[in-house]
């Protein structure tokens, strides 16, 4: 099976580092697999490995929307299967369905995506209509979409996302690289260290995680880790020091492999306003980091409240630390328990093989149902 994946650019984002994952495990499995860019480079690309990037734009003009020569592209490929990847992408899709359905010998499907809580335009709307099936990550979102856009619920399929970093840190080596990261933050031994790990985008809150901080009981031991890039990192770090929290909120940059934060922290925190499926959320549960996080859409999907987390009512402050607040003073036995009962959810619940083949084994039902229509 021939598979093009198309992502406008592969900055540092969930939907990024999905597309990524996809296409390694589609490769892995012996299918061809083509990810089309439409600007050269990002972040992300050199993780790329094997599978390559193909990038439309020549040289970057930073235009996300701008795909020089895509229906071209697409037409050259004849591929099987078409996935679209984020915003631009889907917007993009339903201008090519016609292209894809010619495809020499059979025709080949178009398959839109869904993975966001933010509003659609129209144009992602319109492919949504014209693709041959779309691919939700969450019951959530699909229930959502379907509804909006009045879909024949068998139209969506829902596939959650697939762990991007199932490796995490070795389990005997845990403990060392705990001690380590930590010293390298000035985390004392019981400091309860809280962690997110997000682009810094206004939808994802992060100044929200640094307010609830500092109202945290007088006296508590707490460092609150920020990880990430964005255009809404320097007003966090301005709010972080109007509260007289330089010395306690630590802005760790972009991180391609998280894995080591994930070993240092003991809460996973979130107050994202909008979701489809939280990719930072499931990688903390997979390395043992139980969570605190507002609802969402989505976010009920991924933790099993009062197991692995817990999901608080948006903008409830109070309640956020009072979660927070238990999960610190919980006996080391409790909350080892905890985090095994949240790395065994998460790697059975979001497995990348298991997610990788639901994928394949979507492709060849509606290919065969396309087969069958023409």
């Amino acid at each position: 099976m021939r598979i093009l994946i198309l992502q406008d650019y592969l900055r540092n984002g969930g939907t990024e580092r999905q597309s990524i994952r996809l296409a390694q495990g589609f490769h892995s499995r012996g299918h061809g697999v083509s990810l089309v860019t439409f600007r050269p480079g990002g972040s992300l690309s050199a993780t790329v490995g094997a599978v390559g990037q193909r990038a439309l734009q020549r040289k970057d003009t930073g235009w996300d929307w701008f795909a020089p020569g895509l229906r071209r592209t697409v037409r050259r490929e004849a591929a099987d299967v078409v996935l679209a990847m984020g915003r631009m992408a889907n917007c993009h899709l339903g201008l090519l369905v016609e292209s894809i359905h010619r495809r020499a010998g059979r025709p080949g499907i178009a398959l839109a995506t869904f993975r966001t809580g933010k509003p659609i335009p129209w144009l992602y709307r319109r492919s949504v209509r014209r693709a041959d099936q779309v691919i939700a990550n969450s019951q959530e979102a699909a229930v959502g979409l379907a509804g909006r856009l009045g879909l024949a619920p068998a139209k969506v399929s829902v596939i959650h996302n697939p762990l991007v970093f199932a490796g995490g840190v070795a389990p005997d080596r845990r403990v060392e690289i705990r001690a380590k990261v930590r010293v390298e933050q000035g985390a004392g031994p019981r400091t309860t260290v809280l962690l997110c790990v997000a682009m810094f985008r206004p939808e994802k809150n992060q100044r929200e995680l640094v307010e609830i901080a500092a109202g945290l009981p007088e006296g508590s031991d707490w460092q609150l880790w920020l990880a990430g890039d964005g255009p809404a990192r320097a007003a966090c770090a301005a709010r972080s020091r109007e509260l007289g929290l330089a010395e306690r909120v630590r802005f760790l940059g972009f991180q391609s492999e998280p894995g080591a934060l994930y070993a240092a922290a003991d809460v996973a925190v979130h107050a994202s306003q909008s979701e489809a499926l939280s990719n930072f959320l499931i990688e903390a549960q997979a390395a043992g980091v139980p969570v605190v996080a507002y609802d969402a859409q989505g976010i009920g999907e991924c933790v099993v409240p009062g197991h692995t987390g817990w999901v608080i009512p948006r903008d409830d402050r109070t309640a956020f630390r009072a979660a927070v607040t238990r999960l610190a003073s919980l006996p080391e036995a409790t909350r080892a328990e905890l985090a095994a009962e949240a790395e065994r959810f998460a790697r059975a619940r979001f497995d990348p093989d298991q997610q990788i083949d639901a994928h394949l084994e979507l492709f060849a039902r509606v290919a065969a149902r396309q087969q069958i229509s023409h």
